[in-house]
Parts: C-alpha cells; sequence; structure tokens
C-alpha cells in the first residue's frame, strides 16, 4: 500500500497515533465498510478478511439478520441495568441454555469478563460445594494460553509483554505444559486444593496450536477424577468456528463452566457468556457479582440473531468442509515451499507458521504483501500468520484466497 502524506490513510493513521494509547500495533490499513467476507479501505480498495476480529465476525461482516435485530432493538429499549427485569433477557436466556445444554447462564459484554466471571463462579463452588479452606483455591492453566489482558488473567500469562510492569500478580494459579495430559495428572495428584482446570480447546493467540486427538477428553476425565471443574474458554474457538458449534465437541466433552463471547454477537455489539448447571451457578447470590450493561436487551436480542444466523446458514459445517480444504491445498504448496514450515488447524482456524526465527519480519512483510494483494491477515507470535475467515465464504471464495496466498508465499 503506497499512501501520500494526505491521504485519507495516513490521515487516519496520524489521528490513532496523536491520539490514542500506542496498545496496539495494527496492519497499516484504515477500513471504512465491511460487507460479508470483504472490507473495503478508506481509499475504496477491496480486500478479503482473513482475521474476522479475531473470529468475532463469524457470521460475516454486518449480516443483514444481526443488524436487523440490533436496530429494532436499538429503536425500543437499550439498557435498563439489572434493577429491573427487561422483557428480552429472560427468552435470551431460555434460547442460551437450550441451544447449548446448560441450566444457567451469567451475561457479561466482553470474553475477559467473562473468563474472570467463571474463575469466581469456580473459586465460589470450591468453597462453598467442596470445603476447599477460604483463599486457597487454586485452578490450573496452561503454558502459553490466552485469556484476556485483565490483572487476573495476566497474572497466569507466561506473555512477557502483557505482565512486565503491571504487578504485583494475583495468586492461585498453577501452570502446566499445554497438550501434557502426564503433567496434568501429576498437578491434580500432589496439588492440594484445585478448584479447576482453565483451558482453551485450541490455543488460538499462541499460534492456533491444535492439541493431539483425545487431549480434551482425556484431561476432561482425569478432572472428574479428582473432583476438579472443567472450564472451556470458548471465546475464540465457540460458534462454529473449528467445524462443530464448540471445539470441545469434536471430542464430546460437556465442561462444568462454558465461557463464550466475541462472534456470540456476530461482531455486532460487546456479549459474552458463562454457562454452567444448577449445582454451579447457584452459588452466586445477588450483589455478589454483575455488570451494568451484562444481560441489556440490545444484546439479548443481537445474540439471539447471531446464533440463529449460525443455525439456520450450517456455519459450522461449512466451517469444517472448507477448512478440509483449505489445509489441504496449503499443506500441498508447503511441500514445495519451504519457507512454510507447518500448516495447522481445525475447521476455519487455521495458520502457517513461517519458518524463520520470532523475532524475525517475515511474517509481518509476507501479511504487508497479502494486504498489497487483497488478503488481510495478522502474524502472532512473530513467525506465525493466523487465517480465520468469515464462515459465510463460498468454496470458491476460498480458493481465490488460496491462491492469493499462493501467489503471495511466492514472492518471498
Amino acid at each position: 500500500m503506497i499512501t501520500t502524506k494526505n491521504s485519507a490513510t495516513a490521515n487516519a493513521m496520524a489521528l490513532e497515533d496523536k491520539y490514542g494509547a500506542h496498545n496496539y500495533h495494527p496492519l497499516p490499513v484504515v477500513l471504512e465498510k465491511g460487507d460479508g467476507v470483504f472490507v473495503w479501505d478508506v481509499e475504496g480498495k477491496k480486500y478479503y478478511d482473513f482475521l474476522s476480529a479475531y473470529s468475532a465476525v463469524n457470521q460475516g461482516h454486518c449480516h443483514p439478520k444481526i443488524i436487523n435485530a440490533l436496530t429494532e432493538q436499538a429503536s425500543t429499549l437499550t439498557l435498563t441495568s439489572r434493577a429491573f427485569f427487561n422483557d428480552k433477557l429472560g427468552t435470551y436466556e431460555e434460547f442460551m441454555s437450550n441451544y447449548f445444554g446448560f441450566d444457567k447462564i451469567l451475561p457479561m459484554n466482553t470474553g475477559a469478563e467473562a473468563v474472570e466471571t467463571a474463575i469466581k463462579l469456580c473459586r465460589k463452588y470450591a468453597y462453598e460445594k467442596k470445603g476447599v479452606p477460604e483463599n486457597e483455591a487454586k485452578i490450573v492453566v496452561c503454558e502459553n494460553n490466552f485469556h484476556g489482558r485483565t490483572t487476573t488473567v495476566i497474572s497466569f500469562s507466561n506473555d512477557e509483554g502483557a505482565r512486565k510492569n503491571f504487578g504485583p500478580y494475583t495468586p492461585g494459579f498453577t501452570k502446566v505444559p499445554y497438550n501434557d495430559l502426564e503433567a496434568l495428572e501429576n498437578t491434580l495428584k500432589t496439588t492440594k486444593n484445585i478448584a479447576g482446570f482453565l483451558v482453551e480447546p485450541i490455543q488460538g493467540e499462541a499460534g492456533v496450536y491444535v492439541p493431539d486427538e483425545g487431549y480434551i477428553n482425556k484431561a476432561k476425565a482425569l478432572c472428574e477424577q479428582y473432583g476438579v471443574l472443567f472450564i472451556a474458554d470458548e471465546v475464540q474457538t465457540g460458534i462454529a468456528r473449528t467445524g462443530q458449534l464448540l471445539a470441545v465437541d469434536h471430542e464430546n466433552v460437556k465442561p462444568d463452566i462454558l465461557i463464550l463471547g466475541k462472534a456470540l454477537s456476530g461482531g455486532v455489539y460487546p456479549v459474552s457468556a458463562v454457562l454452567a448447571n444448577n449445582d454451579i451457578m447457584e452459588v452466586i447470590k445477588p450483589g455478589q457479582h454483575g455488570s451494568t450493561f451484562g444481560g441489556n436487551p440490545l444484546a439479548a436480542a443481537v445474540a439471539t440473531a447471531a446464533l440463529e444466523v449460525i443455525q439456520e446458514e450450517n456455519l459450522a459445517e461449512n466451517a469444517e468442509k472448507l477448512g478440509q480444504l483449505f489445509r489441504k491445498e496449503l499443506s500441498a504448496f508447503a511441500a514445495t515451499h519451504p519457507i512454510i514450515k507447518l500448516v495447522r488447524g481445525k475447521g476455519l482456524l487455521n495458520a502457517i507458521v513461517i519458518d524463520d526465527t520470532e523475532d524475525s519480519s517475515t511474517a509481518w512483510d509476507i501479511c504487508i504483501k497479502l494486504r498489497d494483494n487483497g488478503l488481510l491477515a495478522k502474524p502472532t507470535h512473530g513467525n506465525i500468520i493466523r487465517f480465520a475467515p468469515p464462515l459465510v465464504m463460498t468454496k470458491d471464495q476460498l480458493m481465490d484466497c488460496v491462491n492469493i496466498i499462493k501467489k503471495t508465499i511466492q514472492e518471498f
């Protein structure tokens, strides 16, 4: 992309640089419109979106059904707080409970809020139902996890960029290697007062790290054996992204606590949720947890429409089919282009590992060239490029994107 000093792109980026905190390093493109799998920049150039706002836009940009739900509800009632009942929340909670198969839902707004909610719920259950001494509950987490950037969550992250100089850190977490059942069992066996195991079915931010087949199923069995709650963070992997409604569905696992966000609203409005059955959720009493915006009528209407789109358009099935095609095409291409070290993923959550060091600029440079060729993606962990297009993508569109990726890689 070539921008002149006074172009709309340069001006927009300069405003963010001057007036905004520098807590992100965006790809240099300024977007102003989206429709389905496409976005347009302020100069009018059209791109395939291959990030989907980190899997928040599974249903495609500005899906008409979701936008209609938003505008209709916005013109009627947007917020009451939970000081009063509203006519949308109960209907939404019933819909969610039936949709995902849990007794109850605790509605929040962002993914990080939902993770914090699940942590509080797990600890309170341990104290009140399991008899763990107060303030001694521990939650097992995985190395290289990403569950958000709140003070509590960064306390158990090993991303030094997210941690350094934000301490002191919150205690009560024990880390084990991801995809290591032996380490998990040894920790569950030897550590006192473990309340739960918090895990991503696929580690997205770590570079779409897919664990061995059977890992999630066996981890859940270990949790049951040792009386520990299994908490699945499906903020990024849920809502059809991996080819099933939930990533845990690939191994027929039912979490004790399920965390959802991102695509729960189709990227239209911040909506997240924690789901659990009555014996767990009943430990939360009035005044012990909440949110002014959590469960607002606008969120309820939007999330209901977003989940109906997933079912009506068979987006999980489409993600499964197109994901297999994508990995097949890129794996065959990688066999003759050694710059691609590995292709991995599940459904339409995929990544390529570039054969270079994490501190190199190769993956970033490839993403800049992909942008120039009409496709937007972003590196993670230096040498990994994540590919996660909207699930409404067609086979022809996917193959067009595969050709763009191949053409771009060939230039390196």
